[in-house]
């Protein structure tokens, strides 16, 4: 974090007594913290956040009150930032991309808003957005994912997660087993007050299909009824009350949760056939999908579009694939080099189809499922970002 911290001390330390939260976690960091958002912009805050990565734009991983700034915003703000990055090369090394983006976001976002809401890139401990201290730090759950950087083990991984976990902080946290003995121990040495959902943190979920869930939620010295959550999944329950939780940590209730959108993350984007996005991006996200498609098919045969990264655990991915029973399977990839080959990918599986490019391979498997099918894409975010403005012009 050493080049993030230098960068942001030429910007005049804007990181500097901002409130708010730091969201980490293998999967659901981003529906939790856009669901802490909406609450607290129905609360009367100006919310500022960093969702990463972006489906469409990258002007979206910037955004104030839900919304991206412009071309225009972002680009006067690197202008602005651009004389501060000067020396940083020579003195600490060259700033990646996501250094840069994160002393972006902090500066632009400490001038116009009151509350942040910031999601952790990959990590924690070392991840540039560490640099905050919001007050309230939420870890969702860990699970195995980006071994290449930050371990083998869910002890490790964990590890690296608790590292947002400053000194005074209240922690929120639906991690279990022993990453949640890891998140335990750091928030005991940092000082920091924990609650842990089962625990401090009581969730009573009714589960309601394409209608989302409504929960009840109980807290120290709070209790929530009735909240409803448009979030499709089951597991968008857990992810629910951990918002709750955090927005309870920052003075507010859970009011303003029903109003939460977050593209991309089982959405619905299509009628004849039913089309289904989803970013789930390893196979803990992938299981959760495959536990909650029978009650969303109804019957319906059921055609995936698939591509993923190629640095992901291919083989327990597909263990998850295969739990989803598809009919048909239509492989592909996002445009970017870490993407697994189509070809690949359906050697692999042993047949399905191979398509280039991502957006061709959606329109394969509409034309496969036909009028009364379901059509899941899903296995990586990028490839969400890259089929879905399609989907939704032929939806109109």
């Amino acid at each position: 974090m050493e080049r993030t911290r230098a960068i942001l001390e030429r910007a005049g330390n804007p990181q500097l007594g901002l409130s708010g939260a730091l969201v980490a976690g293998t999967n659901g960091k981003g529906s939790t913290a856009a669901m802490l958002g909406s609450i607290l912009g129905a609360a009367g805050h100006r919310v500022g956040t960093m969702p990463s990565p972006h489906l469409s734009s990258y002007t979206e991983r910037v955004q104030v009150d839900g919304e991206p700034i412009s071309e225009q915003e972002f680009a006067t703000a690197l202008d602005w930032l651009r004389p501060r990055l000067e020396g940083i090369a020579e003195e600490l090394g060259p700033p990646t991309e996501f250094e840069i983006l994160t002393s972006l976001a902090v500066t632009y976002l400490s001038q116009r808003c009151d509350r942040l809401v910031i999601e952790v890139g990959m990590g924690g401990r070392l991840d540039s957005t560490n640099v905050l201290d919001l007050g309230v730090s939420v870890i969702t759950n860990v699970a195995l994912d980006h071994e290449r950087y930050l371990g083998d083990t869910i002890e490790q991984i964990a590890t690296e997660k608790a590292g947002i976990i400053k000194p005074g902080n209240l922690v929120i946290t639906g991690a279990e087993g022993a990453a949640l003995e890891v998140v335990e121990a750091s928030a005991r040495q940092a000082g920091a007050t924990l609650w842990r959902l089962g625990q401090e943190l009581a969730l009573h979920a009714r589960w309601d299909g394409w209608r989302g869930s409504e929960i009840d939620v109980d807290g120290p010295g709070f209790a929530e009824r009735k909240l409803r959550v448009p979030l499709l999944g089951s597991y968008q329950a857990a992810n629910a009350a951990l918002a709750v939780g955090a927005a309870h940590a920052l003075g507010e209730t859970g009011r303003g949760i029903e109003a939460t959108r977050w593209p991309g993350r089982l959405e619905r984007v299509g009628e004849h056939p039913l089309i289904l996005l989803d970013g789930g991006h390893n196979p803990a996200a992938l299981e959760r999908l495959a536990a909650d498609l029978p009650l969303l098919a109804e019957g319906r045969p059921l055609v995936v579009v698939f591509g993923i990264m190629a640095d992901k655990d291919l083989p327990a991915s597909f263990v998850q694939l295969r739990q989803m029973q598809p009919r048909q399977v239509v492989f592909t990839a996002a445009d970017t080099p870490r993407a697994a080959r189509p070809e690949d990918l359906a050697s692999l599986w042993g047949g399905g189809e191979a398509v280039l490019p991502a957006k061709a391979a959606a329109r394969r498997g509409v034309d496969l499922a036909g009028p009364g099918g379901l059509v899941l894409v899903c296995g990586s975010l990028y490839l969400v970002g890259e089929v879905r403005p399609g989907l939704l012009a032929a939806r109109r």
